[in-house]
């Protein structure tokens, strides 16, 4: 199916129950342009979040809707949920991790009430991105309805 001229394949999974659409569909220009770096937006339908990838948690943004783990192979994902949801200041969100933490995918980090950030009018979006798109090779984004932690959400190798 991909033509990765026999180089290793490696892949992360959605954090989240929903449907995984395509980066462009994040209504924030921060997102949607790859500003900050390529992947895929979910449309989430439970609130449970977990880790896409093996690796260390090294940021929790102290509003929790936000994190970044460092995948063992070195891939630095972000977890964004929700757009503009930093001005919830942390209402609404659960983070389960500390920065210093290993986890692997398909582990519980969070939760984020989606009913809650929807009745406060925010777009449920949650943008994945890697964010060090140099260390990436081959990049091929995967859409449709998606399981927290099963559902393969990106393929990538390595450079």
């Amino acid at each position: 199916m991909f033509n990765f001229k026999n180089e290793e394949h490696k892949f992360f999974v959605s954090p989240q129950k929903g449907k995984a659409v395509s980066i462009r569909e994040i209504p924030d220009e921060v997102f949607s342009e790859k500003i900050l770096g390529d992947g895929v937006g979910i449309i989430p339908q439970e609130d449970i979040i977990v880790s896409p990838v093996d690796g260390k948690i090294v940021q929790i943004a102290d509003t929790k809707h936000a994190l970044c783990i460092t995948s063992d192979d070195g891939i630095d994902v972000m977890i964004h949920v929700g757009v503009d949801t930093v001005g919830l200041k942390g209402e609404g969100f659960e983070c389960n991790v500390s920065v210093g933490q290993h986890v692997k995918a398909g582990e519980k980090i969070g939760s984020a009430d989606i009913k809650f950030i929807k009745e406060k009018g925010y777009p449920l979006h949650t943008a994945v991105l890697v964010t060090n798109m140099a260390s990436v090779g081959e990049f091929i984004p995967i859409y449709g309805d998606v399981e927290a932690g099963v559902t393969k959400i990106v393929e990538y190798t390595k450079k």
